[in-house]
């Protein structure tokens, strides 16, 4: 099974900083704001939602193929990638620019600030989809470069793949006419809950209507779960039990790659979900969005120890 997957690759620079953002940003001052925050040091993880759905699906045994833009310090990330056994010569390497990256500043009240730049996402990922056909390939577009998310859409399309629509951090830059066009027709629409309430405000469709354009649609709703809607009901998801929250962020992309996983091993969409919670988990117990590891044993176990039996016929 070919797997596509587009976004985003990053770096995310993580510092911490020793004391309250508030003990020094005067109010009556906010209009000329000009501070400065010594941090203890910065941690550097690799994401991106390429990145992170590709990494935990290799680790669920697929090797999937990355389609975005990484900037000219592609070394560190390439190196990563292919010790994880996933190709990095699908990517666009964008030699003028740096790879997408955000600086998180975190004080002592887990108050964050954070700049990002772009970088090599503001370019086009070059790729030839001449290896996807209806039964042999699936696609989820992530967060990423904008045109190349409406792109991709349109080849899945003419060429009847299936494929996810996972708008995520991209929303505020979609206007509704493109969201709607975008999202018609696609096998599966994943979003949490406060983004699809972000669609329907501006595509002014509501929920059924959604669900009358698109095959199913995912809702993640954190520790409570995920549910999956189709045109013919329901199925609520809980969460896996968790060791020790430690970061939450890249749950999500980790559920993404669990919930492909069923897919691809023709599992129900219950039992994909089910997959997709236990993956998200592993991700939250570690700190960044790639720190996690699992055997696939490990997972089956999981999955069992969670709900009662192993996956099936893996």
């Amino acid at each position: 099974m070919n797997i596509f997957i587009s976004g985003s690759m990053a770096y995310d620079r993580i510092m911490d900083f020793p004391g309250r953002f508030s003990d020094h940003i005067m109010p009556d001052k906010i209009h000329m704001l000009n501070v400065c925050f010594t941090v203890n040091g910065m941690a550097e993880k690799l994401g991106g939602t390429a990145g992170n759905i590709a990494y935990t699906l290799a680790l669920l045994g697929e090797t999937p193929t990355l389609i975005a833009a990484i900037g000219k310090d592609y070394a560190t990330y390439f190196s990563w990638l292919r010790s994880h056994g996933i190709s990095a010569d699908s990517l666009t390497i964008v030699q003028e620019e740096f790879t997408a990256g955000a600086y998180i500043t975190t004080d002592q009240a887990d108050n964050q600030i954070t700049g990002f730049n772009p970088g090599a996402m503001k370019h086009r990922a070059r790729f030839d989809f001449f290896t996807a056909t209806a039964d042999t390939a699936i696609g989820i577009i992530a967060a990423g470069n904008l045109a190349d998310m409406a792109a991709h859409a349109e080849v899945y399309r003419s060429k009847g793949v299936p494929f996810i629509c996972d708008p995520g951090q991209s929303l505020t830059a979609w206007d509704g006419d493109a969201l709607r066009k975008w999202i018609a027709g696609c096998t599966i629409l994943i979003t949490n809950d406060y983004e699809l309430e972000l669609i329907m405000k501006m595509t002014g469709m509501p929920r059924i209507s959604i669900l009358e354009a698109v095959d199913t649609l995912i809702t993640t709703l954190g520790e409570k779960g995920s549910v999956i809607a189709t045109k013919s009901g329901e199925t609520h998801i809980p969460a896996a039990d968790v060791n020790k929250v430690l970061d939450p962020t890249g749950a999500g992309d980790a559920y993404r790659a669990g919930l492909m996983k069923g897919i691809i091993l023709q599992r129900p969409l219950s039992v994909a979900g089910r997959m997709g919670a236990v993956a998200a988990a592993y991700a939250i117990e570690q700190y960044g969005t790639q720190e996690h590891r699992f055997t696939w044993d490990e997972f089956d176990a999981r999955f069992k120890q969670n709900f009662g039996e192993p996956i099936a016929n893996r």
